[in-house]
């Protein structure tokens, strides 16, 4: 299945997709947070064969949901409104770090590590997302 995951933020809204397979999570671009941004995530899954979309919940360290996360909700509910389009939820805490980090190991510079950590983060909440997907469905080896 080809998912779109969503880094909803309150000035940058990042964006990854992975292959059909599941495998692969690619970064794909920073869009501003505005009142086209639902527009333009329309465009992005109709052009890349979106089947669903994850969006990063930003949940409290104690695993409680604060502001940003009725927000992020918020914004989920719009979008399922205008798409109609299977959504889930990834628990992103810690996901700007682990962006942040794989970013460290690139020759990017430092303003082009900057414009690209909407969108890594977006990947690395793909990507745990995957990878929670995989450890809740494997057969077990009883």
């Amino acid at each position: 299945m080809k998912y779109l995951a969503i880094d909803y933020g309150n000035k940058r809204t990042g964006l990854a997709t992975c292959d059909p397979d599941e495998t692969i999570t690619t970064p794909l671009t920073m869009l501003m947070t505005g009142r086209d941004l639902l527009n333009k995530i329309a465009e992005i899954i109709k052009t890349e064969n979106i089947e669903a979309v994850v969006i990063g919940l930003p949940l409290n360290m104690d695993g409680s949901e604060g502001f940003q996360a009725k927000r992020v909700r918020q914004f989920a509910e719009q979008l399922q409104k205008q798409l109609n389009i299977t959504i889930h939820f990834q628990d992103e805490r810690l996901s700007t770090f682990g962006a942040q980090e794989k970013l460290e190991q690139t020759d990017l510079s430092k303003k082009n590590k900057s414009d690209r950590l909407d969108a890594a983060a977006a990947a690395q909440i793909l990507q745990d997302f995957l990878e929670n997907k995989k450890r809740t469905y494997a057969p077990s080896d009883d």
